[in-house]
C-alpha cells in the first residue's frame, strides 16, 4: 500500500491531497522523520510514491500534524497574508514542504527555501506570492537565529532543529518529544519484515509505482529501502563504496561525494525534485534500466562496479556489462544491488555531467552524458564517456573513450571523439526530440564537457 492511501483512507487525514500520483505535483507531500546517527532527521517525500513499508519505525507528519492548537502557524499565516493560496488544493503540500525547510540543516537562505518547494506546483498563484511568503519565513529564521550556539542568521543547531522550530512557534510543542518516542519504539514480532523468496525487490519505488501501480499494491514485496547493510557512503582504499539503498539526497549530503565531485549539487538538481531525491535510490535507478537514467549515465562514466547479492553469495560486475538490451539486465530475479563502487578521482582526474531536457528541472532528458578524464602533462591517460537517450540502454561509449586515451588534448581530438561517439549510437525519434536532433545534441554536449573542464581550449575550433 502507498502511504498516501493509508493517510487518507485509513487515518482519514484528508489534508494530504491526491494529485498526479506520479510525484510531479507535490500535493501529497508529507514529512518523514527518522533517527540517523543518533539524532532526528526529517525529509519531505511524495506520499503517492512512498510504500507504507518504507516508513516503518519513522514519524510521518501530514499537514494536520503541524497545526497549532489555535489559529495559524507562521507558515500558514505568511501564505494567507501574501495571497499564496487561491483554490487551496496545492497549499497543504507547500506548507508541509516549508515546514521541512524549517526542520532542515541547511542555512536558512532564500535559495534553500526555494529548493525546499521545488517539488510543488500551483496552477493558480503564479508563484510570486508564494515566493514572498517564503521570503518572510527566511527573514523570521534569520532574525531569530539559533536558540543556542552561533550568532543570528546562522542555521539552527543540527541536534536541535525540531526544538528550534518549536521555539519559533513554527511547529507544535509535541515535536520536542518525537525523538524520545522513536527511541522507545520496540518492534513486536508482527512488525518485523520477513524475506520472501520470489517477492519483488523494492527500493524507493519512484518508478515502479508510476509504471506498475496496480501490480505493485497487490505484490509480495521485499523491502530494501531501510536495510542498514545497504546504506552508507564511504571511502575505502581509494575507492568510494555506496550502499544500493542510498538515495540521491544521501549522495548530495555525503562529504565523500562532495569532495570527489565539487559540482555534484549542481548536477543532482537536474534530477527530479527534492521530495523524490529523498526516496529515489541509486540501485533503483540502475535496475530501472531506463535508457536515459541520469545516475546510470553518471556512474557509467565513473566505470563503476556493482556488487550483486542473492542473499547468500555476492558477485561483482562492471556497470557497463549490466545492460544486455532494452530493460534486460545481467541479473537473476533473486539478485539485488548490494553496493556500488568506483575509483575516487585524484588531482589529475576531472568529471562533468550534462543534461538537456524540455524543462530544466523535474524532467526526463532528451540526451544526457558524462565524462571522466585523467590528463597528465597534456596527455589523456584515461577517459570514460557515457550517454543516455541515444539507444535502447544507457550507453558506455567504448570506442570514443578508447580514442581519447594516450593522445594529446587538443581541439582536433575532441572533434574526432565526438564523431566516433555519434557513430556508436542509434537514437530514435520520440516526444523528447527527433533522432537527428539527439545525434547532433550528443556531439555538442561532448564539446561542452571539454570546454567546461578545459577552458583553455578554443571554442571557435570546435564549431
Amino acid at each position: 500500500m502507498l502511504l498516501l492511501d493509508f493517510v487518507r483512507y485509513h487515518e482519514h487525514l484528508t489534508g494530504t491531497k491526491i494529485g498526479c500520483r506520479e510525484g510531479d505535483c507535490g500535493a501529497c507531500t508529507v514529512l518523514v522523520g527518522e533517527l540517523k546517527g543518533g539524532r532526528l532527521h526529517y525529509r519531505s517525500v511524495v506520499s503517492c510514491l512512498t510504500a507504507l513499508g518504507n516508513v516503518q519505525g519513522k514519524h510521518v507528519v501530514t499537514v494536520e500534524g503541524i497545526n497549532p492548537e489555535k489559529g495559524l502557524n507562521p507558515l500558514q499565516q505568511a501564505i494567507c497574508e501574501e495571497g499564496g493560496t487561491q483554490c487551496g488544493f496545492c497549499t497543504p503540500g507547500f506548507i508541509v514542504a516549508m515546514a521541512g525547510f524549517c526542520l532542515g540543516e541547511a542555512e536558512p537562505s532564500y535559495k534553500n527555501a526555494l529548493a525546499a518547494v521545488d517539488g510543488n506546483i500551483c496552477r493558480c498563484t503564479g508563484y510570486k506570492s508564494i515566493e514572498r511568503a517564503l521570503g518572510r519565513i527566511v527573514e523570521m529564521r534569520q532574525d531569530a537565529g539559533p536558540t543556542e550556539g552561533p550568532a543570528p542568521g546562522r542555521m539552527a543547531p543540527k541536534e536541535n532543529a525540531a526544538g528550534h522550530a518549536v521555539d519559533l512557534g513554527i511547529l507544535p510543542a509535541y515535536f520536542k518529544g518525537i525523538e524520545g518516542r522513536l527511541r522507545g519504539l520496540m518492534l513486536e514480532p508482527n512488525g518485523v519484515f520477513v524475506e520472501k523468496k520470489g517477492a519483488r525487490f523494492l527500493g524507493g519505488g519512484t518508478d515502479l509505482y508510476v509504471q506498475q501501480h496496480e501490480k505493485m499494491v497487490e505484490s509480495e514485496v521485499d523491502f530494501l529501502f531501510n536495510r542498514e547493510g545497504l546504506k552508507g557512503i564511504v571511502s575505502e582504499g581509494g575507492r568510494c563504496v555506496i550502499g544500493g539503498a542510498a538515495t540521491v539526497s544521501d549522495l548530495m549530503e555525503s562529504p565523500v561525494i562532495q569532495r570527489a565531485f565539487p559540482r555534484f549539487d549542481q548536477y543532482a538538481r537536474l534530477i527530479s525534485s527534492t521530495p523524490i531525491r529523498n526516496i529515489a535510490t541509486l540501485a533503483g535507478n540502475f535496475v530501472n534500466a531506463s535508457p536515459i537514467g541520469d545516475l546510470s549515465i553518471f556512474f557509467l562514466a565513473l566505470d563503476a562496479k556493482l556488487s550483486l547479492s542473492d542473499g547468500g553469495s555476492v558477485r561483482e560486475l562492471p556497470l557497463r556489462e549490466f545492460y544486455l538490451g532494452y530493460k534486460v539486465l545481467n541479473k537473476s530475479p533473486d539478485e539485488f544491488i548490494e553496493k556500488i563502487s568506483f575509483d575516487v578521482p585524484d588531482a589529475d582526474t576531472l568529471f562533468h555531467f550534462e543534461k538537456v531536457s524540455k524543462r530544466t528541472c523535474l524532467d526526463i532528458a532528451s540526451v544526457n552524458t558524462a565524462l571522466r578524464i585523467t590528463v597528465k602533462g597534456g596527455v589523456i591517460e584515461e577517459a570514460h564517456l557515457a550517454a543516455g537517450g541515444v539507444g535502447p540502454v544507457p550507453a558506455y561509449l567504448a570506442k570514443a573513450s578508447s580514442a581519447l586515451r594516450g593522445r594529446p588534448l587538443e581541439e582536433g581530438l575532441v572533434l574526432e571523439a565526438s564523431g566516433i561517439a555519434r557513430g556508436e549510437i542509434a537514437p530514435i525519434g520520440d516526444a523528447r526530440g527527433t533522432a537527428e536532433y539527439k545525434w547532433l545534441l550528443l556531439g555538442q554536449l561532448i564539446k561542452a564537457h571539454f570546454l567546461t573542464l578545459f577552458p583553455d581550449l578554443e571554442a571557435e575550433k570546435l564549431l
